[in-house]
Parts: C-alpha cells; structure tokens; sequence
C-alpha cells in the first residue's frame, strides 16, 4: 500500500491503471513500452525514487527545471517563509514581489527594460511573438526547422509538426522555416520585408542539442537589424547559468530584442516564466497594460522563489560549481566515447548542455533505457533520437559526478544489446 496521506494506491501497477483510465493512457503506455516505466515517488536533491524503490540519478531535470535540484532546501525554505504573508496575488495591481522580481531580471540583461510574466514557457512565447507583432505591424514568424517554442495557440505553430499537426496547426501562412546554422536561407525569407520576428533557441533542445556554428548566432542578429526583423532568443532550457553564463545569448555576443525565460526559473517549486522585453518593445505595456493578461502569470509566490534562484545564480561557489562540473563532463565524456566508440559517436557540450549522439536513428531511446535499468535517468530527444539530452545539474557534486560517469559506463554493454535487437528487427 501506498498511502500518501492525502490520496493511496494499491502498488504501482494500481497507479499506472489509473493514469492511464483518468489521465493520459498515450503516456503512460509510451514508457511502459519503451521499458521505462517510471512513477516518480520521493525525490530529492538530484535523486529520484520510483515507486518501486528504484533509485535514479537525475540527468533529465524536466529541461533544467530542477537546475537546483529536487525540492532545494533553500527554495523550499522561501517558499514555506512566503506563504506566511504572500499567495498569488492579483495580476491586475501592482505588487512588491512582482516589482522585485522584475527589477532583479532586468539587472542580468541590462539592454532590456520591462519583465512580463506567464505560469510557464510556452506563454512567455505567447506574450514574446504578439509583442513582435506590435512593434513590426507584420504577422509572420520564423523559425527553425525542428524547432521547438511550447505547446499552446501561437507557440506550438513555430515548432515542428510532431507536436503541431494533431491540433490542425501545422504551417499556418504566417509561420514559416529555415534550416540551423544557414543564415542564408533566413536573409532569403526576411528580405521581403513582412516577418515580424526570428526566434530560435540559443542551443535547440528538442533538436538535441546541436550547437550554432561560432558567427552564425551574430549573423542572425545581423541579419534580422537589416530587415527590420526582431530576434527572440528562447532561452527556456539554455537560461540560467546552463551554458556556462546567465543568459545562452550573452555568450555569443548578441542582444536579442524579446527575451523568454521558463523551467529552472521557479527552482521546480514554483511555475513562473518571464518575456524581458526592450523599451521600444515594450510599448503596449503603456498603450493598454492589460492587452495581455495571466491569472497565474507572476504569482507572487513564484516571483519570490525566482528572485531567490537569480540570487543563489550569483554566487560565486554556484558560478565555480558550474564550471566544475562542465569541466568534469567535457574530460569524462571524451574519455567514455574512446572506450565506446562503436556506438557513442559524438558529444555536444557548451556549459553543462550536453546532447550525446549514438549510431543508430533511435540510438539514444535504447541508451536512456540501459541508462534507467542502470540507475540514471537521460531523456533521448524527441525530434532527433539518435542524441541522449543529457543534463547535469549545476550543484552536482564531484562524487555524484563520478557516480554517473560509472553508471554509464557499466550500462554500455547493455545499450549495445538493445542496439543489436533494434538493428535486427529493422
């Protein structure tokens, strides 16, 4: 019996038979069928428990929401504290932990100048590209091929048809594509002078990880100032401190007009997302400030726990602790693909954003299965399966650090034994 007070379950498979009657049956038979079938039950640090007992070593961190780790007791502590004066709030009034908190992120990105906040990325994307269309008076949005910006109206259509068909959203006329790493082809599609934003990742992470070529980011920015295009950089899963500063962007030298924020900014313990806007952009905001409006959209709870996450990013021990563990896996990994490099073909690295390509279409789906059944848990990318997301977090240890090394490295007879099976069966 599992009884967690508030609601019980019988044992894990009473639980997977529920999720499957009320909540997602897609889900839950996917994992199960991919022999993964997790239920996250205790959880903390960088630590998760599965409902069978199971531990796993967390390298997925549902895109750098846990960046901090599971229910950091720092975060935690803010929270309990600000439940004591804060809730959410009323979006329609001003509020001094929505004040501070914006404040605060507008000090990391200087050129910006207004904050606006949503619950979770996808509306951070929403506000981003009807910002855009404000500014520019044009309608179209470009972006990446196998992109990826969120799930909801507008933000799902800039992505790739996996998530976009089911829904009827799939390339409306206005949204449009070009490939990575070609400048080219967007100064092609921006030359006609009617795109109102440009907006990528600064490291697609859908895409698994492949990393921008060194001048194709300033190129982009370039290109967009020229035809009066504004670029927006998503920084969701790159944010943070991911890439080894703040901001992804900030390490390519460029100043994206419309900035979006998500994922780690709530620490895992509180939703918030944010769309950093510059003064120009951000002209609705004295037009009609309430031409976007969120119920839940900078609760105070989660501006509280945010602005203590951009603190805790400014220490100095966090900032080493980064470089640490980057350092860590850029040796250790180039190590692992000498030892196994009949299957592990290449590594992608900028900060501790890795993606971690193998030799087979779906090579990654069977290395994050040998992974699970070895105590680590890696998500394969969705829109490219031969590359492992593989994503520590920046409070890692040096001896959790080593204990996945190890755990990798013993789960690697057991990828090449699911690799021979898929290779068989196709």
């Amino acid at each position: 019996m599992f009884n967690y007070g508030f609601f019980s379950f019988e044992s894990k498979d009473d639980l997977l038979q529920r999720a499957a009657e009320y909540w997602n049956p897609g889900k839950v038979q996917f994992w199960s069928d991919a022999g993964t079938p997790m239920v996250i039950d205790r959880r903390e640090e960088y630590f998760l428990h599965d409902m069978s007992g199971k531990r796993l070593i967390d390298l997925h961190l549902n895109g750098g929401t846990y960046n901090f780790g599971h229910r950091n007791p720092e975060l935690v502590a803010t929270l309990k504290s600000g439940l004591d004066y804060f809730d959410m709030g009323n979006h329609w009034f001003p509020s001094v932990a929505r004040a501070a908190f914006a404040e605060q992120l507008i000090k990391t990105a200087p050129h910006m100048q207004y904050a606006i906040f949503g619950a979770g990325g996808a509306e951070a994307v929403e506000i981003a590209l009807k910002t855009a269309r404000y500014v520019t008076k044009r309608k179209k949005i470009v972006s990446i091929i196998k992109g990826y910006h969120g799930h909801s109206g507008l933000s799902v259509a800039t992505g790739d048809e996996r998530f976009s068909k089911i829904f009827l959203a799939d390339r409306p006329e206005e949204f449009l594509n070009v490939p990575f790493n070609d400048p080219d082809a967007l100064e092609q599609v921006l030359k006609k002078g009617d795109v109102a934003a440009f907006i990528i990742e600064t490291i697609p992470a859908t895409y698994g990880f492949p990393m921008p070529d060194d001048d194709y980011l300033r190129e982009c920015h370039r290109i967009c100032r020229k035809y009066g295009t504004l670029l927006i950089s998503d920084e969701v899963q790159t944010g943070l401190m991911r890439t080894g500063v703040m901001w992804g962007w900030q390490g390519y030298g460029i100043q994206p007009d419309i900035m979006v924020c998500g994922k780690g900014l709530g620490g895992g313990i509180y939703p918030i997302s944010a769309c950093l806007v510059t003064k120009e952009c951000g002209g609705w905001l004295t037009e009609d400030g309430a031409a976007h409006i969120s119920t839940a959209g900078g609760a105070e709870l989660g501006c509280l726990v945010g602005h203590k996450v951009i603190e805790m990013l400014h220490r100095p021990e966090i900032i080493s602790n980064v470089h640490f563990v980057t350092d860590f896996f850029a040796a250790g990994m180039q190590e692992m693909m000498a030892r196994h490099s009949d299957i592990f073909v290449g590594v992608r690295q900028r900060g501790v954003v890795l993606g971690l390509e193998f030799d087979h279409p779906e090579g990654a789906v069977a290395v994050s299965r040998a992974l699970y059944e070895n105590g680590v848990w890696a998500i394969f990318s969705s829109l490219d399966k031969r590359v492992l997301q593989f994503k520590p977090g920046v409070m890692l240890t040096v001896d959790v650090c080593q204990e996945i090394m190890d755990r990798f490295d013993t789960a690697m007879p057991r990828a090449r034994q699911l690799l021979k099976t898929m290779r068989t069966a196709a």
